[in-house]
C-alpha cells in the first residue's frame, strides 16, 4: 500500500465518519509526508497490517490490524471504514476476512475491536459478523 494512497482513502475516512475514530481529519491533515510512510511500514509488517479494497484505481475501503503486544494470541482491527457509495455490497465483510486471515496465518486466536457507541451501523455490522 503506497503512503499517497493510504492517506488519501484514511482522510475521506476521516472527513466522512469522524464520530467513528479517535483522531479527526484537521489532525491527520497536518501529519508529513515521512509520519504517512511511518505508519504505512507499521502497517506492512509481521505485526501489522493495511487492507484496502479497491474499485478500479479508487480505494472504497480501508481496514488494519495489529498483533497485540501484550498478547501474542490476540489481534486488533482498526480504521474499518468503507465508502458510502459502497457500503451495503460485502465490501466491509471481505476487509474483515482479510484482517482475519492474516492474524490466524499468525496464530491469533481472537479478535478484538472497538466501535464507538454511537456508531449504530458499524455495531450492527459487527454483531451480524
Amino acid at each position: 500500500m503506497s503512503a499517497v494512497l493510504f492517506k488519501t482513502v484514511r482522510l475521506r475516512a476521516l472527513k466522512d465518519a469522524p464520530y467513528a475514530f479517535s483522531s479527526t481529519y484537521e489532525r491527520e491533515l497536518r501529519l508529513t509526508d515521512a509520519e504517512w510512510l511511518a505508519r504505512v511500514e507499521r502497517m506492512n509488517g509481521e505485526s501489522g497490517a493495511g487492507f484496502l479494497a479497491m474499485d478500479g484505481d479508487t480505494a472504497c475501503g480501508i481496514a488494519g490490524s495489529f498483533l497485540d503486544q501484550n498478547h501474542a494470541s490476540q489481534a486488533q482491527l482498526i480504521s474499518m471504514w468503507t465508502a458510502p457509495t459502497h457500503r451495503q455490497q460485502g465490501i466491509g465483510r471481505l476487509l474483515v476476512k482479510e484482517v482475519l486471515n492474516w492474524a490466524h496465518l499468525r496464530q491469533a486466536r481472537r479478535l478484538l475491536l472497538m466501535v464507538t457507541s454511537n456508531n449504530q451501523p458499524a455495531i450492527r455490522f459487527y454483531e451480524r459478523l
